[in-house]
């Protein structure tokens, strides 16, 4: 086990949002913006952005970290860069705003129904029903997710009727 290897996840979490340079097995290096740190394996989740928007994500994985440079700090655009490359083409249409109207007024309608719903996470961006089920951003049927089906399709159909309504 590596000194990389040995880290706790806070600490990895110091590297989350830099540029840094990745000494690894067989002189390889690498650079890029830290995604994550897998807090099981140690691997190091860089993203790199390329011309015409495109962006190359890779991988170091933890046994192969023999040393991380931190290169640059990340500005708040970065991060906001950075959050958005795995989040769902839909939820990039809308401000911050929006999510918070949407996320509120499905709230308030679901409220109105009878049905049980918190808010969840640390910033509260997801929505519980009832224990069972959970409504991501941007609060849509295709967001729910739940192990029980029968829940997950009725709430799926309860929420896409609701929103034919609103158009």
């Amino acid at each position: 086990m590596n000194d990389w290897q040995r880290k706790s996840p806070l600490d990895w979490e110091t590297y989350v949002n830099k540029m840094v340079k990745v000494a690894a097995i067989e002189k390889h290096e690498y650079e890029g913006w830290v995604l994550t740190v897998d807090p099981v394996s140690a691997s190091i989740v860089l993203a790199t952005f390329l011309e015409n928007e495109k962006v190359s994500v890779s991988v170091v994985l933890g046994h192969a970290v023999q040393e991380v440079k931190i290169l640059k700090e990340g500005d708040d655009g970065m991060k906001q860069r950075l959050s958005g490359i795995f989040a769902p083409e839909e939820s990039k249409a809308y401000s911050p705003e929006e999510l918070e109207k949407r996320k509120n007024d499905l709230k308030t309608w679901l409220e109105a129904n009878h049905i049980p719903v918190t808010e969840q996470g640390e910033s509260g961006r997801t929505l519980c029903v009832a224990g069972v089920l959970t409504i991501d951003p941007p609060y849509g049927p295709e967001e729910c997710s739940s192990s029980n089906e029968i829940i997950l399709s009725r709430v799926q159909g309860l929420i896409q009727g609701y929103l034919e309504k609103q158009q």
